[in-house]
């Protein structure tokens, strides 16, 4: 599934056509997340303030199973200190604002995580 959603984000099929750094933000963030995470949903809107401009990302992604779990829980680690690569953008904040786990039927984590972007210019 990794592989396919970063196939499917490279060529912008199967997901929903926006402006702005969004793809490459998930692709990120799913290459951070490791091999077991999919990809569940994103949202954007504007933000801006006095000084700079920019956009909120909201990214939820979902680990299932034994070794998923403890990929979605070393992502979670990982992600508020990771140094973002995305030409003309500057990740301001990354935060994890949501994480279910659940064992039934099977063992699954959603992580919803909120992303500010700054416009680089």
């Amino acid at each position: 599934m990794h592989s396919d959603v970063i196939t499917q984000l490279h060529a912008g099929s199967g997901l929903p056509r926006q402006h702005g750094p969004w793809k490459r933000l998930v692709k990120e963030l799913i290459l951070l997340a490791g091999p077991r995470a999919e990809f569940l949903h994103h949202a954007e809107r504007p933000w801006s303030s006095t000084t700079f401009s920019g956009s909120r990302h909201t990214v939820t992604l979902v680990f299932s199973g034994a070794d998923g779990m403890q990929q979605g829980q070393a992502y979670v680690c990982a992600l508020p200190d990771h140094e973002f690569t995305i030409s003309g953008q500057l990740v301001a904040d990354a935060a994890i604002t949501s994480v279910t786990r659940a064992t039934t039927p099977a063992s699954r984590m959603t992580v919803e995580a909120e992303l500010l972007l700054l416009d680089d210019v």
